[in-house]
């Protein structure tokens, strides 16, 4: 659960409106709603005073339902996305690699056999990238951390979101050499 959701969670519990816990935590309502909405976390002496108001330790306070916490997940979604990781990255390599030799040496055939195999990679994308959507992991960390069962803490989890955009576009870029000096490889070997 995200800090922000649990304060509000407690809050609403005990009744307390934003204006009222902002003057128990001598802060402004704004503050509040901002803790509430994650756009900013709340200081140790904020986190202090709420932990007294709402009557829960720190932990709990920080880290939400202790117990949905510690869960781990399953070892059998973390093989089974292994398993599509692992081909999706066999079968792009073989589309990066391949496109070359097959219209050399089959001409037309080649093409289709390529076709054929670049659909097949496209396939396992989209299911590799369903399944990094469902368990919001986009990033290096974020997938070996999974892989290991384990979750990141909030910080951490923030810190990782503000890095995707920049990671997809040098992702791209990287895809988009690699098969540029595979081609231009293949096509340097084959005269």
């Amino acid at each position: 659960m995200e800090m922000g959701k649990q304060i509000k969670r407690l809050r609403t519990e005990q009744g307390i409106s934003q204006e009222t816990l902002a003057e128990k935590v001598y802060v402004s309502r704004q503050t509040v709603s901002n803790w509430e909405n994650d756009k900013n976390y709340p200081d140790i002496n904020s986190l202090l005073r709420m932990s007294e108001i709402f009557h829960v330790s720190l932990d709990i306070l920080i880290k939400g339902d202790v117990e949905k916490m510690k869960e781990k997940i399953s070892l059998g979604d973390r093989k089974a996305f292994e398993k599509e990781s692992n081909i999706f990255a066999a079968l792009f390599a073989a589309v990066v690699l391949t496109p070359v030799p097959l219209v050399h040496f089959l001409s037309y055939a080649g093409i289709g056999i390529w076709v054929i195999l670049s659909a097949v990679t496209f396939w396992f994308a989209g299911k590799v990238e369903k399944s990094k959507k469902a368990f919001d992991i986009q990033t290096y960390k974020e997938i070996v951390v999974f892989t290991e069962g384990k979750c990141l803490d909030e910080i951490e989890k923030a810190r990782e979101e503000g890095k995707r955009p920049y990671q997809k576009i040098l992702l791209a870029a990287a895809s988009a050499l690699i098969a540029l000096a595979a081609a231009s490889l293949m096509m340097w070997i084959l005269k």
